[in-house]
């Protein structure tokens, strides 16, 4: 990459001797705008830096113990770069822009994650839909083919051997010193802590990423409950596979449990099963009894690696993923408190001031932004895991799309659980904030684009929206919710997905993202509009051991 690059830089200086002056102002005419481009892309991203006061209560111990998590973190930062690219070091020393640098560090490769992948580097190609887990050359068709026993594991990946056939490769093969590594900082976090159940799940996550058996830990992650300090660790969520979404990526949180938030959020997971039997479905889609030892917490998080870093941020987190472990178990499920309050100053109040009707603004408020957020990660908890019709789990039966689909589950039905919530009289407060908050998030989401799994969510649910009349929109691009058809369109969306999910139906959630995944013309110019504002698309963190001024 470095040769070509100077070969090039070569080739461009001969031809400027030859050219004349107007070909020259050409020329820099066409790097000033490819330069202009560049910084416009980064300025999708308002830079935000990851700290919380909380640092302040930790102990000595403590913080040694969040050096280490962070120091795991970093190691696997590095394994997504494999995952979601290839050979980072050398793909990065091939680019002599500082800004083209900086954004491919930002998306983890030359692909643009907020513009539906498309490359922003000369010469590249588009991405694999399998990213780095399978080789670029396998169809689907080979890979279903393959008498492979591990070939649909989360945790391997698909190779060529030198016969060409295709071969499993266990992530603890293919990462064995790295996994080494971080092993031995999460056994020492587990010395040093004085949480006996932070220390049994440290222990534990240590073990699993030299095994790929991550079903112990992930019961013991469930199992704590007072532990200040929190990290997770490991290949965790599918989003990156859009080949089949069979793979799991690596990634790592570290977080501070802010514990007046949590206990005043503790209470809700307790209505699970509750809702659980009232969903608007019949029995036979919500006969999964939901765990009851679900927990829910508010957090500041201080470091993110990995695939949650890649694009834009997730503001919360519901684990394990493991569906054997979610039915015992139930979900935890994290608020990231001071990620959420970033993304809200920055994003969706300059949204709603652009785009939402004038005498509904004063509807966007954090409190609702933190609650359709915090519900819909206790939503994923609600529904159908497994198909009723011998298809196995969802995630299996819809392959590339459970992913979207899950998300778009777990938006509407958190709407569902607010409602219902509400009536109850378990959550306070005016139902048209969390309405028109609801509404104003999907603007922000949308923008994420067709490459995230959350983007595609929030793309069904408007143009499902805009048939039913959820919204009305004027001639200058101002949006006003119809709060009585935003209802019934809501409970209806929820009836379609969770049985879409429920009858395993590929065929069916294919056509319903061909048909309600995309952006349309008028829906873009809007968002044209807000970039044209200069209103960020996402965050990029300044964050580590300096940003939080140990």
């Amino acid at each position: 990459m470095k040769r070509l690059a100077l070969v090039c830089s070569i080739i461009l200086s001969l031809f400027l001797v030859g050219c004349g002056a107007s070909e020259e102002e050409a020329v820099a005419e066409a790097q000033v705008a490819k330069a202009e481009a560049m910084q416009a892309k980064l300025a999708k991203y308002a830079s935000f830096r990851l700290t919380t006061n909380a640092i302040n209560d930790l102990t000595p111990k403590e913080r040694q113990i969040v050096r280490l998590l962070i120091t795991a973190a970093n190691v696997i930062d590095k394994c997504f770069w494999y995952e979601a690219y290839g050979n980072k070091d050398a793909f990065l020393e091939g680019i002599l822009d500082p800004a083209t640098k900086q954004y491919a560090q930002i998306n983890y490769g030359p692909w643009d994650r907020l513009e539906d992948n498309a490359p922003f580097i000369e010469g590249v190609g588009a991405k694999p839909l399998g990213a780095n887990f399978y080789p670029t050359d396998m169809t689907k068709e080979e890979f279903e083919a393959a008498d492979l026993p591990d070939k649909e594991s989360l945790y391997t990946f698909i190779r060529r051997d030198s016969m060409g056939q295709l071969i499993a490769v266990p992530y603890r093969a293919q990462f064995k010193l790295p996994m080494q590594f971080i092993s031995s900082y999460l056994r020492s976090a587990a010395k040093l802590t004085d949480n006996a159940a932070l220390a049994n799940y440290l222990n534990l996550r240590a073990e699993a990423v030299l095994t790929d058996e991550y079903q112990a830990s992930d019961m013991a992650w469930i199992d704590m409950k007072d532990n200040k300090l929190e990290v997770v660790i490991g290949p965790i969520e599918t989003y990156e596979d859009q080949l089949f979404g069979y793979k799991a990526a690596h990634e790592a949180y570290v977080l501070i449990k802010d514990m007046e938030w949590s206990a005043r959020l503790a209470r809700y997971a307790a209505f699970l099963p509750e809702l659980q039997r009232n969903l608007p479905v019949e029995d036979q889609y919500k006969q999964e009894e939901p765990g009851t030892d679900a927990e829910l917490n508010a957090y500041d998080v201080i470091y993110y690696a990995g695939n949650c870093n890649a694009g834009s941020k997730a503001i919360a987190i519901n684990l394990p993923n493991d569906e054997e472990a979610q039915l015992k178990k139930g979900t935890r499920r994290l608020q990231l408190k001071n990620a959420m309050r970033a993304k809200f100053e920055k994003i969706m109040l300059p949204i709603a001031e652009q785009l939402i009707a004038e005498d509904q603004r004063k509807h966007v408020t954090f409190d609702a932004f933190f609650g359709n957020t915090m519900f819909h990660e206790v939503a994923h908890g609600l529904g159908i895991k497994n198909t009723i019709n011998g298809k196995g789990t969802v995630r299996k039966a819809l392959q590339e799309y459970a992913a979207a689909l899950e998300e778009g589950k777990a938006d509407i039905l958190g709407l569902y659980m607010i409602r219902q919530l509400h009536k109850q009289g378990e959550i306070e407060g005016d139902l048209k904030d969390y309405y028109v908050t609801f509404m104003t998030g999907i603007f922000r989401s949308v923008r994420f684009g067709a490459s995230s799994a959350h983007g595609i969510a929030n793309m069904i649910r408007f143009n499902f929206f805009k048939e039913r009349g959820a919204f009305e929109r004027n001639e200058e691009g101002i949006y006003r919710v119809n709060f009585e058809k935003l209802e019934a369109a809501a409970e209806e969306l929820t009836q379609l997905i969770i049985k879409l999910q429920g009858e395993g139906d590929y065929t069916s959630v294919a056509q319903l993202m061909a048909e309600k995944g995309k952006i349309g013309a008028q829906l873009q110019a809007d968002l044209n509009g807000l970039n044209t504002s200069g209103i960020p698309v996402d965050l990029v963190f300044e964050q580590g051991i300096k940003a939080m001024g140990f």
